[in-house]
């Protein structure tokens, strides 16, 4: 299945179910909410992990059908911006060298 279509499959359920698709705030929290169960499942080396990583993916679908983004296009738009950019090593992290 395409991520796109996943992505309206994601809002439909929202519908069917009474599920909220107009508070974005709200989204944003429950999405925020999502990634910490998924990142304390990682912690504890708990065996549900890549369903709380799934949960993660279905909340942002989900707010990006509510946006009105195709979740799909923004991610190969950015992912064709980010091999066009350079970093430089500082330390233990990466810097972005502006402007790339």
């Amino acid at each position: 299945m395409e991520l796109s279509e996943m992505q309206k499959k994601v809002y439909q359920n929202k519908l069917d179910k009474g599920f909220n698709v107009t508070d974005v705030p709200m989204e944003f929290c429950y999405l925020y909410g999502e990634v910490s169960e998924a990142y304390e499942a990682y912690l504890k080396g708990k065996s549900d992990l890549g369903e709380e990583l799934a949960d993660v993916a279905i909340y942002l679908l989900g707010l990006s059908e509510i946006l009105g983004y195709d979740l799909k296009e923004q991610i190969e738009n950015k992912m064709e911006k980010n091999k066009k950019r350079k970093y430089v090593k500082v330390n233990d992290g990466f810097i972005k060298i502006e402007g790339e």
